[in-house]
């Protein structure tokens, strides 16, 4: 299936001011510019049932200033394809104002062929839908950056940590370097962490617990981990300036993550 890139948000490019390219650099100089996130579980927040499982979008404002606040639209189990299809890109679009970031990371769940409402094929319709989170955060006067999925925790009987995405991470830098869009790699750089860490302290990094052996989803230290990666990535591409950002290299207390209680 192929999809055309204006199919789901037409409507809400429809009502961006003609007049924005004359007045949407000023707007972004005078106020604060938001990094929104849209991706799955692996960075969404986590509420206090779900303790200690900690997404990286929770950890990312410890490395960042208070003038590039973290909107945290990530949302369990979603791929590219039915986070569109339930609506979620068009509330981030009627909330992007000039000047914001949306940072998109999808592909744990569009590997999900046995399931129709998540599964996209990388080389089409992943990337598809990938352009309509680009082109929706450029025609508001955003700038879209994407990431390569958060590997899993996977290693082999001589401990060599393996990729789990198949070519969904080579879609995505493929698809960013025809569109001109800063790519954060944190499939590779993710990889060689688990690789350094070994098979033993990875399970550290993830959320392992008396009932549990996930090799997904992290607990605080991996999602403070991870999110220094998306940091430290947001910094090399200059997406951010270095006045942006804070705490690169120090340690941050796992005390510092918090699970809300669940809205009812």
């Amino acid at each position: 299936m192929s999809i055309s890139r204006r199919q789901v948000t037409a409507a809400a490019l429809a009502a961006v001011p003609v007049a924005f390219a004359a007045t949407g650099t000023a707007q972004a100089a005078s106020r604060d510019r938001t990094l929104h996130i849209a991706g799955d579980s692996t960075a969404a927040q986590k509420y206090a049932d779900a303790a200690p499982e900690t997404g990286w979008g929770m950890a990312l404002p410890f490395f960042l200033h208070k003038d590039r606040p973290v909107a945290n639209h990530a949302v369990n189990g979603r791929s590219s394809k039915s986070f569109v299809d339930e609506g979620r890109l068009d509330v981030i679009l009627g909330a992007l104002q000039p000047g914001d970031f949306l940072l998109v990371q999808f592909g744990h769940n569009d590997e999900k062929s046995a399931d129709p409402t998540r599964y996209t094929e990388p080389w089409t319709t992943y990337q598809d839908y990938l352009r309509l989170y680009i082109d929706g955060a450029r025609a508001h006067g955003a700038r879209p950056v994407l990431a390569t999925s958060v590997e899993r925790r996977k290693f082999d009987a001589a401990g060599n940590a393996l990729p789990t995405h198949g070519d969904y991470p080579a879609a995505m830098r493929a698809l960013a370097e025809e569109e001109g869009v800063a790519l954060l790699d944190i499939q590779a750089l993710s990889l060689a962490l688990w690789q350094r860490l070994g098979v033993e302290e990875t399970k550290t990094y993830f959320n392992w617990t008396a009932t549990e052996q996930d090799n997904t989803h992290f607990n605080p230290p991996g999602a403070i981990a991870v999110a220094r990666l998306v940091a430290e990535e947001l910094l090399r591409t200059r997406v951010l300036r270095p006045r942006d950002v804070c705490r690169i290299d120090d340690e941050i207390p796992t005390s510092w993550i918090s699970w809300p209680e669940a809205a009812v």
